[in-house]
């Protein structure tokens, strides 16, 4: 479901059965549909509940989470305040319920209703976590707790007094730097990475003095094969060659002068007492063969 034709279809899992709702033009016509959707009486959940338990019956399955799609309708409105859309938090939540309707034992003697309230929002919770514009915005408990809970119990648009910080630090149990952190990070404002116009603001943009040109994921691939041509790669394309050629490769091109190496032609032709052609020919064979050896690193 996106925002651009966020209910054109809906199809979901539930245990297997495709569950799918007539196509609707945006959401307020998915939204208007589904709360015309008819509620189950006690009797009637609990008998769908017994065929989807006992007897895998997708039907019953498809039934059950159609009927509570307007409770997730509901829930979702809950977290609009997070800036993420309506439609995306809808979706988030009928996973959540299609996981409850899974799980749900009609013997417990509890309404559905009650039992899929916490798997809509624990799939919401998550959706919004990871989604939302901090990163690693609430990773323990506490915080996730202080997070969902701070917007509310804050009155007004107001900065938290030090008196404030205390109560709700000992409402939520958390520790009140928590607070004051929670809520500097709730109320900050976005920065833009790159600069939305073009009067000579670019060059001070966070995406300037941010980007780290070494990370590059393809400077860093390259300088990964580049490592592996000069190690692994290169000792492999010069075991494949003899003893002659071997020699010739290195004295000419790996090694340096007080190594042995920059040697000519002239010099070669005299240590293995041919004409400097043919070890011309040598060298020219023996770096077409070392270049196929080298083709998988490159």
């Amino acid at each position: 479901m996106s925002e651009r034709n966020p209910t054109a279809l809906i199809s979901a899992r539930a245990g297997g059965a495709a569950m799918m709702l007539p196509a609707v033009g945006n959401l307020d016509a998915y939204i208007s549909a589904v709360n015309r959707l008819p509620m189950l009486s006690p009797e009637r959940e609990t008998d769908l509940g017994r065929r989807l338990r006992d007897h895998n019956d997708l039907e019953a399955a498809r039934d059950l989470v159609m009927s509570h799609l307007r409770l997730v309708v509901s829930i979702s409105r809950q977290y609009l305040g997070y800036g993420l859309p309506h439609a995306d938090l809808i979706q988030e939540g009928n996973i959540g319920l299609m996981k409850a309707v899974r799980r749900f034992d009609p013997e417990r003697g509890v309404r559905l209703v009650s039992f899929a309230l916490h798997w809509i929002k624990a799939e919401i919770h998550e959706y919004v976590l990871k989604n939302w514009r901090m990163v690693k915005v609430a990773t323990t408990k506490a915080q996730r707790k202080l997070f969902f809970n701070l917007r509310s119990m804050k009155t007004g648009s107001r900065t938290l007094s030090p008196e404030d910080v205390a109560v709700i630090a000992k409402e939520l149990n958390v520790r009140e730097k928590d607070v004051v952190e929670m809520e500097a990070r709730l109320t900050g404002q976005e920065i833009a990475l790159e600069a939305g116009s073009d009067d000579g603001d670019d060059d001070f943009a966070p995406i300037s003095y941010l980007a780290a040109a070494q990370s590059e994921p393809s400077q860093i691939l390259e300088r990964r094969q580049y490592d592996q041509l000069q190690g692994e790669g290169l000792e492999q394309a010069l075991a494949g060659l003899d003893d002659r050629s071997r020699r010739i490769i290195e004295a000419r091109w790996l090694r340096d002068e007080d190594e042995g190496g920059g040697r000519t032609l002239h010099d070669l032709a005299g240590e293995f007492g041919v004409s400097a052609e043919r070890i011309r020919q040598i060298e020219a064979k023996a770096l077409q063969k070392m270049k196929g050896s080298l083709a998988q690193y490159v």
